[in-house]
Protein backbone atom coordinates (compact mmCIF):
# COMPACT_ATOMS: atom_id res chain seq x y z
CA UNK A 1 0.00 0.00 0.00
CA UNK A 2 1.29 3.45 -0.72
CA UNK A 3 0.51 6.44 1.59
CA UNK A 4 1.57 9.82 0.78
CA UNK A 5 0.27 12.23 3.40
CA UNK A 6 0.08 11.54 7.16
CA UNK A 7 -1.10 13.80 10.62
CA UNK A 8 0.73 12.70 13.42
CA UNK A 9 1.33 14.48 17.09
CA UNK A 10 4.90 14.82 18.46
CA UNK A 11 5.89 15.28 21.86
CA UNK A 12 8.99 16.32 23.16
CA UNK A 13 10.58 14.81 26.26
CA UNK A 14 10.29 17.54 29.35
CA UNK A 15 13.51 18.43 31.35
CA UNK A 16 14.51 16.78 34.45
CA UNK A 17 13.97 19.11 37.53
CA UNK A 18 16.87 20.01 39.17
CA UNK A 19 17.36 18.69 43.71
CA UNK A 20 18.14 20.48 46.22
CA UNK A 21 20.51 18.90 48.40
CA UNK A 22 23.08 19.37 50.81
CA UNK A 23 26.37 17.57 51.66
CA UNK A 24 25.50 15.28 54.58
CA UNK A 25 29.10 13.84 55.48
CA UNK A 26 30.79 12.88 59.17
CA UNK A 27 33.30 14.89 59.91
CA UNK A 28 32.33 17.43 57.13
CA UNK A 29 30.58 20.33 58.80
CA UNK A 30 29.07 23.22 56.18
CA UNK A 31 29.14 20.74 53.38
CA UNK A 32 27.12 23.51 51.77
CA UNK A 33 24.70 22.61 48.69
CA UNK A 34 25.63 19.61 46.35
CA UNK A 35 21.95 19.41 43.99
CA UNK A 36 22.74 18.05 40.95
CA UNK A 37 20.87 18.83 37.88
CA UNK A 38 17.91 17.55 35.63
CA UNK A 39 18.93 15.71 32.82
CA UNK A 40 17.06 17.36 29.26
CA UNK A 41 14.43 15.87 27.73
CA UNK A 42 14.40 13.67 24.20
CA UNK A 43 14.45 15.31 20.85
CA UNK A 44 11.98 14.76 18.26
CA UNK A 45 14.03 13.66 15.42
CA UNK A 46 13.02 12.71 11.89
CA UNK A 47 15.55 10.57 9.42
CA UNK A 48 15.26 9.93 6.08
CA UNK A 49 15.87 5.54 5.41
CA UNK A 50 16.72 4.76 1.88
CA UNK A 51 14.73 1.74 1.70
CA UNK A 52 11.60 3.46 2.79
CA UNK A 53 8.80 4.23 -0.19
CA UNK A 54 5.84 5.00 1.53
CA UNK A 55 4.24 6.88 5.20
CA UNK A 56 2.53 3.37 6.06
CA UNK A 57 5.37 2.24 8.76
CA UNK A 58 4.12 5.36 10.77
CA UNK A 59 0.34 4.53 10.32
CA UNK A 60 -0.42 2.51 13.20
CA UNK A 61 0.46 5.13 15.48
CA UNK A 62 -0.75 8.88 15.65
CA UNK A 63 1.07 9.78 19.01
CA UNK A 64 4.71 9.87 19.45
CA UNK A 65 6.41 10.77 22.73
CA UNK A 66 10.58 11.50 23.13
CA UNK A 67 11.88 10.64 26.96
CA UNK A 68 11.57 12.94 29.87
CA UNK A 69 14.88 13.81 31.48
CA UNK A 70 15.88 12.38 35.01
CA UNK A 71 15.81 14.38 37.78
CA UNK A 72 19.25 15.46 39.28
CA UNK A 73 20.45 14.00 42.73
CA UNK A 74 22.64 14.72 45.39
CA UNK A 75 26.11 14.82 45.34
CA UNK A 76 26.14 16.52 42.16
CA UNK A 77 24.30 13.97 40.47
CA UNK A 78 22.90 15.31 37.03
CA UNK A 79 20.36 13.06 35.82
CA UNK A 80 20.17 11.18 32.69
CA UNK A 81 18.61 12.44 29.40
CA UNK A 82 15.65 11.32 27.76
CA UNK A 83 15.89 9.34 25.40
CA UNK A 84 14.89 10.73 21.45
CA UNK A 85 12.42 9.76 19.40
CA UNK A 86 13.58 9.20 16.12
CA UNK A 87 11.43 8.47 13.29
CA UNK A 88 12.48 7.04 10.07
CA UNK A 89 10.61 8.50 6.90
CA UNK A 90 11.19 7.99 3.08
CA UNK A 91 13.31 10.36 1.10
CA UNK A 92 11.20 13.49 -0.22
CA UNK A 93 9.29 14.18 2.95
CA UNK A 94 8.03 17.16 3.80
CA UNK A 95 7.37 17.81 7.48
CA UNK A 96 4.96 20.73 7.98
CA UNK A 97 2.91 22.60 11.24
CA UNK A 98 -0.29 20.90 10.61
CA UNK A 99 -1.89 23.80 11.86
CA UNK A 100 -0.40 26.76 10.33
CA UNK A 101 0.56 24.88 7.52
CA UNK A 102 4.49 26.09 7.88
CA UNK A 103 7.11 24.19 6.18
CA UNK A 104 9.31 22.71 8.94
CA UNK A 105 12.02 21.16 6.69
CA UNK A 106 12.62 19.19 3.26
CA UNK A 107 14.28 15.78 3.98
CA UNK A 108 15.37 14.82 0.42
CA UNK A 109 18.69 13.38 0.99
CA UNK A 110 19.95 9.64 2.41
CA UNK A 111 20.38 10.04 5.77
CA UNK A 112 18.91 13.31 6.17
CA UNK A 113 18.03 13.98 9.88
CA UNK A 114 15.74 17.09 11.25
CA UNK A 115 15.09 18.20 14.57
CA UNK A 116 11.27 19.22 14.91
CA UNK A 117 11.39 19.66 18.32
CA UNK A 118 14.39 19.73 21.02
CA UNK A 119 14.07 17.93 23.90
CA UNK A 120 13.52 20.11 26.85
CA UNK A 121 16.70 21.43 29.14
CA UNK A 122 16.75 20.40 32.33
CA UNK A 123 16.47 22.47 35.33
CA UNK A 124 19.80 23.47 37.55
CA UNK A 125 20.55 22.15 41.04
CA UNK A 126 20.93 24.21 43.90
CA UNK A 127 24.48 23.35 43.80
CA UNK A 128 24.58 26.23 40.60
CA UNK A 129 23.01 29.07 43.12
CA UNK A 130 25.33 29.25 46.14
CA UNK A 131 27.13 32.19 46.30
CA UNK A 132 29.60 34.37 49.20
CA UNK A 133 26.05 35.68 50.19
CA UNK A 134 23.60 32.84 50.28
CA UNK A 135 25.54 29.65 51.24
CA UNK A 136 22.26 27.59 51.69
CA UNK A 137 19.60 27.97 48.50
CA UNK A 138 17.06 26.13 49.06
CA UNK A 139 15.64 25.76 45.59
CA UNK A 140 16.67 24.73 42.45
CA UNK A 141 14.86 25.19 38.54
CA UNK A 142 12.25 22.83 36.97
CA UNK A 143 13.00 21.62 33.85
CA UNK A 144 11.77 23.16 30.87
CA UNK A 145 8.58 21.03 29.89
CA UNK A 146 7.67 19.60 27.24
CA UNK A 147 6.46 20.86 23.29
CA UNK A 148 3.53 18.89 21.14
CA UNK A 149 2.23 19.79 17.84
CA UNK A 150 0.68 18.25 15.24
CA UNK A 151 2.88 17.58 12.09
CA UNK A 152 1.70 17.03 8.88
CA UNK A 153 3.86 14.82 6.69
CA UNK A 154 4.00 14.46 2.83
CA UNK A 155 5.51 12.54 0.51
CA UNK A 156 6.84 13.67 -3.08
CA UNK A 157 8.92 10.90 -4.45
CA UNK A 158 12.02 11.83 -5.83
CA UNK A 159 12.81 10.93 -9.48
CA UNK A 160 14.34 12.63 -12.62
CA UNK A 161 11.78 12.17 -15.24
CA UNK A 162 8.18 12.11 -14.95
CA UNK A 163 5.41 10.56 -16.91
CA UNK A 164 2.83 12.66 -17.96
CA UNK A 165 -0.39 11.83 -20.02
CA UNK A 166 -4.00 10.56 -19.87
CA UNK A 167 -5.21 7.33 -18.65
CA UNK A 168 -4.11 4.32 -21.04
CA UNK A 169 -1.33 6.77 -22.64
CA UNK A 170 1.00 3.98 -22.34
CA UNK A 171 3.18 5.46 -19.48
CA UNK A 172 3.25 1.98 -17.49
CA UNK A 173 3.95 0.07 -20.67
CA UNK A 174 6.84 2.40 -20.79
CA UNK A 175 8.25 2.20 -17.81
CA UNK A 176 8.22 -1.28 -17.92
CA UNK A 177 9.86 -0.94 -21.36
CA UNK A 178 12.78 0.96 -20.58
CA UNK A 179 13.29 -0.37 -16.04
CA UNK A 180 12.37 -3.44 -14.49
CA UNK A 181 9.60 -1.71 -12.44
CA UNK A 182 6.32 -3.83 -13.36
CA UNK A 183 3.62 -1.88 -12.81
CA UNK A 184 0.51 -3.08 -13.92
CA UNK A 185 -0.76 -2.56 -17.64
CA UNK A 186 -4.45 -3.33 -18.57
CA UNK A 187 -6.37 -1.50 -21.16
CA UNK A 188 -9.06 0.54 -18.80
CA UNK A 189 -8.80 4.26 -17.85
CA UNK A 190 -6.54 4.40 -14.36
CA UNK A 191 -4.99 1.67 -13.98
CA UNK A 192 -2.09 3.13 -12.30
CA UNK A 193 -3.20 4.07 -8.70
CA UNK A 194 -0.15 4.87 -7.23
CA UNK A 195 2.92 6.88 -8.49
CA UNK A 196 5.54 4.08 -9.93
CA UNK A 197 9.28 4.24 -9.92
CA UNK A 198 11.66 2.78 -12.34
CA UNK A 199 15.17 3.02 -12.89
CA UNK A 200 16.75 3.31 -16.28
CA UNK A 201 19.77 2.43 -17.31
CA UNK A 202 22.22 3.88 -20.00
CA UNK A 203 25.21 3.44 -21.04
CA UNK A 204 29.02 2.99 -19.07
CA UNK A 205 26.65 1.72 -16.25
CA UNK A 206 25.26 5.37 -15.64
CA UNK A 207 21.26 5.71 -15.64
CA UNK A 208 18.18 8.02 -13.96
CA UNK A 209 14.81 7.44 -12.68
CA UNK A 210 11.28 7.54 -13.99
CA UNK A 211 8.30 8.32 -12.26
CA UNK A 212 4.82 6.82 -13.51
CA UNK A 213 1.88 8.70 -12.14
CA UNK A 214 -1.77 7.87 -12.08
CA UNK A 215 -3.26 9.45 -15.42
CA UNK A 216 -4.79 13.21 -15.70
CA UNK A 217 -7.76 14.36 -16.74
CA UNK A 218 -9.33 17.76 -17.67
CA UNK A 219 -9.83 19.71 -14.11
CA UNK A 220 -7.06 18.03 -12.43
CA UNK A 221 -5.56 20.60 -10.69
CA UNK A 222 -8.96 21.11 -9.11
CA UNK A 223 -9.41 17.28 -7.62
CA UNK A 224 -10.82 15.77 -11.15
CA UNK A 225 -9.38 11.94 -11.20
CA UNK A 226 -6.31 10.80 -9.60
CA UNK A 227 -3.88 13.49 -10.87
CA UNK A 228 -4.66 15.93 -8.64
CA UNK A 229 -3.34 14.37 -5.59
CA UNK A 230 -0.10 12.64 -7.23
CA UNK A 231 0.63 16.07 -9.46
CA UNK A 232 2.82 17.50 -6.66
CA UNK A 233 5.07 14.01 -6.88
CA UNK A 234 6.42 15.35 -10.04
CA UNK A 235 7.17 18.69 -8.87
CA UNK A 236 10.23 17.50 -7.53
CA UNK A 237 11.31 15.98 -10.90
CA UNK A 238 14.05 17.63 -13.23
CA UNK A 239 12.45 16.68 -16.85
CA UNK A 240 8.64 15.67 -18.10
CA UNK A 241 7.77 13.63 -20.64
CA UNK A 242 4.05 14.42 -22.11
CA UNK A 243 2.95 11.17 -23.78
CA UNK A 244 -0.18 11.47 -26.03
CA UNK A 245 -1.80 8.53 -27.77
CA UNK A 246 -2.87 9.93 -31.21
CA UNK A 247 -4.54 6.60 -31.50
CA UNK A 248 -7.13 7.90 -27.92
CA UNK A 249 -10.94 7.57 -30.22
CA UNK A 250 -12.01 10.10 -27.25
CA UNK A 251 -9.45 12.64 -27.72
CA UNK A 252 -8.32 15.22 -30.41
CA UNK A 253 -4.81 15.10 -30.16
CA UNK A 254 -4.68 18.93 -30.30
CA UNK A 255 -7.06 18.99 -27.20
CA UNK A 256 -4.83 16.34 -25.59
CA UNK A 257 -1.73 18.47 -25.75
CA UNK A 258 -3.87 21.60 -24.66
CA UNK A 259 -5.29 19.93 -21.88
CA UNK A 260 -1.62 18.56 -20.55
CA UNK A 261 -0.35 21.74 -20.70
CA UNK A 262 -3.33 23.80 -18.91
CA UNK A 263 -3.50 21.18 -16.24
CA UNK A 264 0.40 21.29 -14.95
CA UNK A 265 0.53 25.18 -15.48
CA UNK A 266 -3.05 25.75 -13.42
CA UNK A 267 -1.71 23.68 -10.64
CA UNK A 268 1.43 25.13 -9.81
CA UNK A 269 4.05 26.94 -10.61
CA UNK A 270 7.14 24.78 -10.27
CA UNK A 271 5.29 22.23 -12.69
CA UNK A 272 4.32 25.71 -15.57
CA UNK A 273 7.70 26.28 -15.78
CA UNK A 274 9.02 22.40 -15.78
CA UNK A 275 11.21 22.08 -19.25
CA UNK A 276 10.01 18.65 -21.05
CA UNK A 277 9.70 16.67 -23.78
CA UNK A 278 6.96 14.98 -25.95
CA UNK A 279 6.52 11.26 -27.18
CA UNK A 280 4.28 10.19 -29.30
CA UNK A 281 2.99 6.67 -28.40
CA UNK A 282 1.64 3.15 -29.86
CA UNK A 283 3.83 3.96 -32.81
CA UNK A 284 3.05 0.33 -33.66
CA UNK A 285 -0.47 1.03 -34.67
CA UNK A 286 -2.03 1.80 -38.19
CA UNK A 287 -2.73 5.77 -38.03
CA UNK A 288 -5.67 6.68 -40.72
CA UNK A 289 -5.25 9.66 -42.81
CA UNK A 290 -6.55 12.44 -40.20
CA UNK A 291 -4.36 11.21 -37.17
CA UNK A 292 -1.24 10.94 -39.62
CA UNK A 293 -1.64 14.31 -40.74
CA UNK A 294 -2.26 15.69 -36.85
CA UNK A 295 0.66 13.75 -35.52
CA UNK A 296 2.65 15.47 -38.34
CA UNK A 297 1.23 19.29 -37.08
CA UNK A 298 1.82 18.76 -33.79
CA UNK A 299 5.35 17.62 -34.56
CA UNK A 300 6.38 20.44 -36.59
CA UNK A 301 4.70 23.20 -33.82
CA UNK A 302 6.22 21.44 -31.23
CA UNK A 303 10.00 21.24 -32.74
CA UNK A 304 9.50 25.46 -33.90
CA UNK A 305 9.17 25.68 -30.27
CA UNK A 306 12.34 23.91 -29.79
CA UNK A 307 10.86 20.95 -27.56
CA UNK A 308 12.22 17.46 -28.17
CA UNK A 309 9.80 15.21 -30.26
CA UNK A 310 9.75 11.41 -29.78
CA UNK A 311 7.42 8.57 -32.08
CA UNK A 312 7.84 5.61 -29.78
CA UNK A 313 6.46 2.18 -29.51
CA UNK A 314 6.78 0.66 -26.20
CA UNK A 315 5.52 -3.03 -27.22
CA UNK A 316 7.89 -3.08 -30.28
CA UNK A 317 10.77 -1.14 -28.69
CA UNK A 318 10.76 1.82 -31.08
CA UNK A 319 12.79 4.61 -30.84
CA UNK A 320 13.23 3.69 -27.00
CA UNK A 321 16.94 3.99 -26.89
CA UNK A 322 17.33 7.55 -27.98
CA UNK A 323 14.35 8.33 -25.87
CA UNK A 324 16.23 7.19 -23.00
CA UNK A 325 19.71 8.55 -24.07
CA UNK A 326 18.44 11.83 -24.59
CA UNK A 327 16.35 12.35 -21.71
CA UNK A 328 19.81 10.89 -20.43
CA UNK A 329 21.53 13.92 -21.42
CA UNK A 330 18.59 16.10 -20.42
CA UNK A 331 19.41 15.13 -16.88
CA UNK A 332 23.00 15.73 -17.15
CA UNK A 333 22.71 19.05 -18.04
CA UNK A 334 20.21 20.04 -15.93
CA UNK A 335 20.75 23.37 -13.85
CA UNK A 336 18.78 23.58 -11.17
CA UNK A 337 16.70 27.04 -11.24
CA UNK A 338 17.87 29.86 -8.93
CA UNK A 339 15.10 30.55 -6.38
CA UNK A 340 14.17 33.98 -4.65
CA UNK A 341 14.67 34.02 -0.83
CA UNK A 342 13.32 36.75 0.71
CA UNK A 343 15.88 37.79 3.26
CA UNK A 344 14.20 36.47 7.19
CA UNK A 345 13.50 39.24 9.15
CA UNK A 346 16.14 39.72 12.69
CA UNK A 347 15.44 38.16 15.85
CA UNK A 348 15.24 40.00 18.79
CA UNK A 349 16.93 39.13 21.82
CA UNK A 350 14.91 37.46 23.88
CA UNK A 351 15.18 36.33 27.64
CA UNK A 352 16.14 32.54 28.86
CA UNK A 353 13.18 31.38 30.78
CA UNK A 354 15.59 29.30 32.76
CA UNK A 355 18.24 31.88 33.60
CA UNK A 356 15.66 33.93 35.62
CA UNK A 357 15.24 32.42 39.41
Amino acid sequence: MFLDELDIEVRSGAGGKGCVSFRREKYVAFGGPDGGDGGDGGSVIFRVNSSFNTLLPLRNMRHYRAGKGVNGKGSDMTGARGEDLVLLVPKGTLVRDRDSGTLIGDLTADDDELIVIPGGRGGKGNAHFATSTHRAPRFAQSGEPATTIWVRLELKIMADVGLVGFPNAGKSSLIRAISSARPKVADYPFTTLVPQLGVVGVDNFQGFVVADIPGIIRGAHEGQGLGHRFLRHIERTKWLLLMVDPTDPEHELESTMDVLRDELNKFSNILADKPFSVAFTKQDLLLDDDQQAAVQRATESLRSQDIDVYHISSMKGVNLKALTNELYQHIKNWVAPVLEIEPEAPIENSSDPLDEL
